[in-house]
């Protein structure tokens, strides 16, 4: 498979977080977003700014990537909400934004760019990431089986 990369873009440049996951097309990566411990990202390698430019199999591949993602966080966590958003507004490169929430998280019930709303609590975070490791076996167990 060959890949387009854009110079100046962040995703082509970097992998966009700790790779938790490394598949031909895409890759699913941890965000290191402050006072949200679970924040995940599946990026498509080839360069592409909309969902309409993949071809029908791969925007199957990729969303069927988003939702073991997301399985995996309400498994693992049981949070309130899982945030899916597909910006690209700051970076015109395809690329999914999987959010476990929860209702003590410092923005919770806005978006993870709202205002904060409470004070973070370390603790609750740090509870969070401790799953992490064995969610992410799991995760990268199951989206090498797509």
């Amino acid at each position: 498979m060959t890949t387009t990369h854009v110079a100046g873009c962040p995703l082509c440049e970097a992998p966009g977080g700790r790779v938790v996951f490394e598949a031909p097309a895409f890759r699913v990566v941890r965000a290191a977003e402050e006072g949200f411990p679970a924040f995940y990202r599946v990026v498509w390698k080839d360069h592409v700014a909309e969902w309409s430019d993949l071809a029908p199999e791969d925007r199957r591949l990729c969303m069927d990537a988003v939702v073991a993602v997301e399985q995996c966080l309400r498994e693992a966590l049981a949070p309130t909400k899982i945030n899916i958003a597909a910006l690209g507004n700051m970076v015109p490169h395809l690329h999914w934004h999987v959010i476990a929430r929860f209702d003590w998280d410092p923005r919770f019930p806005g978006s993870v760019w709202a205002e904060v709303q409470r004070e973070r609590e370390p603790k609750r975070e740090a509870a969070i990431e401790r799953r992490l490791p064995a969610l992410e076996q799991t995760m990268a167990e199951r989206l090498a089986t797509r």
